[in-house]
């Protein structure tokens, strides 16, 4: 069985402001969060987040097993990613 993958609207928005070519890097590994068997880094300090590095990006996002999907919860460059860790 697969994940689903939901974008939540910070995501959305801040893919969005991305050059085309890095959209699309970073959605062909969202894209690969579907399988079941694709394993992420987990981003510890006691929150509930997992993280995937695409160049100089990062994607965020929560892992729920019983209803089997993945929320995207932000997009960004290192800069912006580590704001977004503090501010969890």
């Amino acid at each position: 069985m697969t994940y689903s993958v939901i974008y939540s609207e910070g995501a959305k928005q801040a893919l969005k402001t991305l050059d085309r070519p890095i959209q699309e890097r970073i959605i062909r590994k969202i894209n690969q969060l579907e399988r079941e068997d694709f394993s992420s880094r987990h981003l510890g300090f006691g929150l509930p987040f997992f993280v995937e590095e695409v160049g100089g990006y990062r994607a965020t996002f929560e892992k729920d097993d019983k209803t089997k999907t993945k929320t995207i919860a932000f997009i960004g460059d290192h800069k912006q990613y580590q704001k977004w860790i503090r501010e969890q």
